[in-house]
């Protein structure tokens, strides 16, 4: 028997009676007292489903059969859990969503964008004059790219801390931390400095940003969590897009002031984020039930929408999750030891590896390899912007329908195709040295839109197939550890020797993007063999027409965990 969908009911209840106990489903707004027998409630109505005796009275626990194994595969659910529940409008959903949006996702992908000017800015004050006053080698210089990859693959394990500290004491002391860190740059004297700072770096933004896509799994539903992490990540290579042209008026206005234009470019861009910090701590929620800036009906909704997600954890886990009691949770070792073991894991990680690999690559060399098409070197400034503008719009647009469709495999073997194209064209015209550069240029388009958008998948299909939080953060860290250590292959492979074309380069990237797609399809096809284990080994049948599940609590509006395909 189909659930209604979320709405407000006028029903009151509706009644069949037999000449014999029969089984009654009743929509009710609230259930006010624990009955005596068996109580389903489905989100967003709730439905008592009791045991009648011949006389229309509620059985006893006796006369419901409960210990004779009338219903063996339903226990009942807590008192409080059923008490607890309440109903809302899709208007009220909706408008809960809207001001998550806006609020939440636009606050965290804002300081996503800050990290990673932070992080990259030192390409642009080198070219400011950071190398000359510091006296530094080529060597020195790839050193301080690598200490930052360095520490932020060490301490991608952080993202359980997401889970563990409340985060708006923990991203708090994130943001505050990369801001000093990336301001005191501009004080730096020489390149053991300037070296420690950047593997300082590398921690405070290493403990931010993977666990981003973690923490809006908290306030999200499975179906909804691919748009939202594509409005975060598109903070890239929007930021991307951008860097440039901010560096250029930074370092022009320090040519004219007392300090040099590269320790100007640092601090303007560094010290930012140390304001951002007083605000993320008033404004960040540990929670749904926690956010201050939803008034308390919405608070509400909050938390009962995500209560349709069924997971594994208990009423006193969800409150934290959802509620923000205690600020703070617990990780359960053993699901951590699970997903440590399980293959699946593995298959999203070198996913991402893969597709990091062409990523890093892309906004190091992107300009030089421009200019080495023939353009001057102002000009290829300018057009490396129109392909990160392209990512930005491609990346939202495959995370919505992504959602819509509730499909994750079909689009990141489509994009990984893409990018596999883009590269392909760039390496086989490198390799018969054509001239003609606008094939090659266009060609960077879904390049660069193919792997900002399976990386935004990747990492949504990563947390919808895992059911608890500890298996999530315990994914996410796996999946960033494996994945970051691309960008160290990714910056290795773009020598000046092999430009202008950079043929071995370009077929490096469409090597990897191509085993994307192998890889996805392989996950798909796993997957697909669980789900049908899932629905095979389905213990408790039905009963009047419900699905029931042998050996589990039934609450509210939970569904049974499938696999996201």
């Amino acid at each position: 028997m189909p659930f209604p969908s979320s709405h407000r009911t006028s029903h009151e209840s509706t009644s069949h009676s037999t000449d014999e106990s029969s089984s009654k489903l009743t929509p009710s707004r609230r259930s006010s007292h624990s009955p005596d027998g068996l109580t389903m409630v489905n989100e967003p109505n709730s439905f008592e489903l009791r045991t009648i005796t011949p006389h229309g009275q509620p059985a006893s626990r006796d006369e419901s059969g409960e210990g004779d194994g009338l219903l063996p595969s339903i226990r009942r659910p807590s008192l409080d859990s059923v008490q607890s529940y309440e109903l809302y409008t899709p208007d009220e959903d909706r408008a809960v969503l809207r001001k998550l949006d806006r609020r939440l996702v636009l606050f965290m992908a804002m300081l996503y964008c800050l990290s990673f000017l932070d992080r990259s800015n030192i390409g642009n004050a080198r070219i400011a004059g950071l190398a000359d006053d510091l006296k530094l080698t080529s060597a020195q210089y790839e050193w301080l790219l690598w200490a930052f990859y360095i520490t932020y693959i060490m301490f991608e394990w952080m993202t359980l801390m997401y889970r563990l500290v409340p985060p708006h004491i923990y991203i708090t002391l994130c943001i505050l931390s990369w801001g000093i860190v990336a301001s005191l740059q501009a004080v730096a004297t020489s390149f053991s400095f300037l070296l420690v700072l950047r593997a300082l770096l590398g921690i405070s933004e290493a403990a931010f940003g993977p666990g981003v896509p973690f923490y809006l799994s908290f306030f999200f539903r499975r179906h909804e969590l691919a748009f939202r992490t594509g409005l975060f990540i598109s903070a890239s290579p929007l930021s991307a897009s951008f860097a440039g042209a901010l560096a250029y008026l930074i370092t022009k206005v320090g040519e004219r002031g007392p300090l040099s234009p590269w320790r100007l470019l640092f601090l303007l861009e560094g010290f930012p984020s140390v304001l951002v910090a007083v605000w993320a701590w008033e404004f960040v929620p540990d929670g749904p039930g926690l956010a201050k800036w939803l008034n308390p009906r919405q608070r509400e909704v909050a938390v009962l929408r995500l209560r349709q997600e069924k997971d594994n954890e208990n009423e006193e886990q969800e409150d934290e999750k959802y509620q923000g009691r205690g600020r703070g949770g617990k990780v359960n070792i053993n699901e951590v030891l699970q997903t440590l073991k399980d293959p699946k894991c593995y298959l999203t990680a070198f996913m991402f590896f893969s597709c990091n690999v062409a990523f890093s690559s892309m906004p190091v060399f992107l300009p030089t390899i421009i200019r080495d098409m023939g353009y001057q070197s102002i000009t290829a400034q300018g057009l490396s912007a129109p392909p990160y503008l392209c990512a930005f719009v491609v990346v939202l647009a495959t995370a919505y329908y992504s959602d819509r469709m509730q499909s994750r495999s079909t689009f990141i073997m489509l994009h990984s195709l893409l990018a596999t194209l883009g590269y392909g064209i760039i390496a086989v015209s490198g390799y018969y040295k054509s001239t003609n550069t606008t094939v090659r240029y266009i060609a960077l388009y879904p390049a660069a839109a193919g792997f900002f958008s399976a990386i935004t998948i990747i990492i949504t299909w990563t947390l919808n197939n895992q059911e608890t939080d500890s298996k999530k953060g315990t994914g996410m860290a796996v999946l960033n550890i494996i994945g970051q250590m691309g960008p160290l292959v990714g910056t290795s492979i773009f020598p000046e020797k092999d430009g202008p074309y950079y043929v071995k380069g370009m077929s490096i990237c469409a090597a990897f993007m191509l085993l994307v797609g192998l890889l996805a399809a392989t996950l798909r096809w796993v997957l697909s063999r669980e789900n049908r284990k899932l629905r095979e080994n389905e213990g408790g049948g039905t009963y009047a027409g419900i699905p029931l599940e042998e050996g589990a609590t039934v609450r509210e509006g939970r569904k049974k965990f499938e696999f996201i395909l």
